[in-house]
C-alpha cells in the first residue's frame, strides 16, 4: 500500500554573509563533465560541518524511511550525488561492517572530500561517475539513494531514474529525495527577493531543468519498473534567522553567467537580504521536500 504523508521536518541551509562560499544546488554537479576539476563549493571546515548536521538530521527525520527502504545492517547501498560524503557516511555506519556503501559523484573534489569523510570505513568506497551513468554493476545493491540530484539536471530525470532503477536488485529499492522549489514561500518578503525568485525559476526553465520535480517522484519510479510504497512530503515552516540565504541567492554566479542576472541585480538583492536580516520579527520559510521510495519486485 502506498503511503501519502505531510510531515513537517527539513533541514534548510544556511549561508552565512560573512563565509564566502560559493553554493551551486547539488544537482548541478550532475550537468559537469566526468573529469571535473574543482567542486562548486569551497570545502571549509564549516562547510564541511554544515553537510554532516544536515546529514544527521536527515537521518533521524527520515529514520521511518531510512527502515522502510532496508538501510540495516549488511545492506548493500548506492548513494548517487554523494556530494562530500557526510550522508554516505552514515550509510556506512549504518550497514556495519557486513555492508556496502558506495558513493558516485560526478565532480573529483566532491569525491576526494567523501573519500576523506569515509576514511576508516573499509565497508564504504566512492567514485566518479554521472548519475544517469554511474558505472555500478546492474542489480546489485539493495538500497539506491539520490538527494536533490533530480530537480536541476537539464531534464534528465527519467533516464536518471531508469538507471538507478536498474541498479536495484529484486526486493531492492531506488530512495529519491526531491523538490518543489516553486512552492518556496518567504512571508513577509521584499519585492526584491520576489524578483529573484522569479528569475531563478526562469534561469532552471530555460536549462530544460524541472525544479518541481518533487511532485513527479512517484511517477518517475513507476516508469522506471518500480512499485511506489512510500511518498512523503515534508513541508516545514521554518523562522528564518540573519544570515540565513534560500537556493536562489546561492544560484546568482550562474544566473549572471547565464544572462539571467546583472552586477547590479545582485547588488540589489544582497541589499534586500540585509534590510530583511535587521528586522526584528523573522520572516518564515515554507519549502517543500519529498521523498518517495520505489522497490523492484
Amino acid at each position: 500500500m502506498v503511503q501519502l504523508e505531510c510531515r513537517g521536518t527539513l533541514v534548510i541551509p544556511i549561508y552565512p554573509r560573512e563565509s564566502g562560499l560559493r553554493y551551486v544546488a547539488p544537482m548541478d554537479r550532475d550537468n559537469q563533465p566526468p573529469d571535473a576539476a574543482s567542486y562548486s563549493l569551497e570545502l571549509s571546515e564549516r562547510e564541511v560541518l554544515r553537510y554532516r548536521l544536515m546529514a544527521a538530521s536527515a537521518a533521524d527525520n527520515e529514520a521511518a524511511e531510512w527502515s522502510a527502504a532496508g538501510i540495516v545492517p549488511g545492506a548493500r547501498i548506492a548513494d548517487v550525488g554523494c556530494g562530500p560524503g557526510a550522508v554516505l557516511r552514515l550509510l556506512a555506519e549504518r550497514v556495519g561492517a557486513e555492508g556496502q556503501a558506495v558513493g558516485v559523484d560526478a565532480d573529483l573534489s566532491a569525491v576526494a572530500a567523501a573519500r576523506q569523510e569515509v576514511a576508516g570505513l573499509p565497508q564504504a568506497r566512492v567514485k566518479v561517475g554521472q548519475a544517469h551513468d554511474t558505472g555500478l554493476e546492474p542489480g546489485a545493491y539493495d538500497v539506491i539513494m539520490c538527494r536533490h540530484v533530480l530537480a536541476h539536471n537539464g531534464g534528465r530525470e527519467e533516464a536518471i531514474v531508469a538507471h538507478l532503477g536498474s541498479l536495484a536488485a529484486t526486493g531492492g529499492c531506488v530512495y529519491l529525495v526531491d523538490v518543489d522549489a516553486t512552492a518556496l514561500r518567504l512571508t513577509p518578503s521584499l519585492p526584491e527577493l520576489q524578483e529573484l525568485d522569479r528569475r531563478y525559476r526562469e534561469f532552471h526553465r530555460a536549462r530544460g531543468s524541472d525544479i518541481s520535480v518533487g511532485l513527479r517522484l512517484g511517477d518517475l519510479l513507476i516508469d522506471a519498473g518500480l512499485t511506489v510504497e512510500r511518498y512523503a512530503c515534508r513541508a516545514p515552516m521554518v523562522r528564518v534567522p540573519p544570515g540565513m540565504r534560500p537556493p536562489p541567492w546561492a544560484a546568482r554566479n550562474e544566473m549572471m553567467a547565464a544572462g539571467f542576472a546583472t552586477d547590479a541585480d545582485i547588488k540589489r538583492w544582497e541589499e534586500a537580504f540585509t534590510r530583511l536580516d535587521a528586522t526584528e520579527h523573522r520572516p518564515w520559510l515554507f519549502p517543500a521536500s519529498f521523498v518517495a521510495i520505489g522497490r523492484r519486485v
